[in-house]
């Protein structure tokens, strides 16, 4: 028996020793946002938070996350339940062309601003490992830096 939460629910669940988290959360619990890519950690479709760290859940075994929490696309939120600003600003820039890697890239972005506020080009770049086949990198750029200002504004500037 695993005991994990994700999104602040506790799950207790009955799962085969070094069961990937992907195939939990997608197969066992329907949280379908979290996709699969690769299956290698190389791609990032499968991207979700660990404790506020951006992880690939698609080579995360279950049995190492032990009392850690886990946050996936469906449990990213801004403040008062509003989408988060990188959500909002996904929307603005109309970032995703066929969108498959999208959910990913809001979590690996979500990361990025919780760790470092105000990034540069260079720093996105280097940060955001994901890929995107569609080639948006430009829109998603705009984005995180559209977020980092909506983080950053003071309440109701944003």
């Amino acid at each position: 028996m695993v005991r994990l939460t994700i999104n602040g629910q506790a799950h207790d669940l009955d799962l085969p020793g070094g069961m990937p988290l992907l195939w939990v959360l997608r197969d066992r619990l329907g949280l379908t946002g979290t996709k699969f890519g690769c299956g290698i950690a190389a791609c990032g479709a499968c991207t979700v938070h660990l404790d506020g760290v951006a992880m690939r859940s698609c080579v995360l075994p279950v049995d190492s996350i032990g009392d850690q929490q886990v946050v996936t696309v469906e449990g990213l939120q801004g403040p008062d339940g509003a989408p988060h600003p990188v959500q909002a600003a996904w929307i603005a820039e109309q970032v995703p062309q066929c969108g498959y890697c999208q959910s990913g890239m809001v979590m690996a972005a979500a990361a990025l601003l919780a760790e470092q506020p105000a990034p540069d080009d260079a720093t996105i770049d280097a940060a955001i490992t994901n890929l995107c086949r569609c080639g948006t990198y430009g829109r998603i750029r705009r984005a995180i830096h559209r977020a980092a200002a909506a983080r950053a504004a003071p309440a109701g500037k944003g």
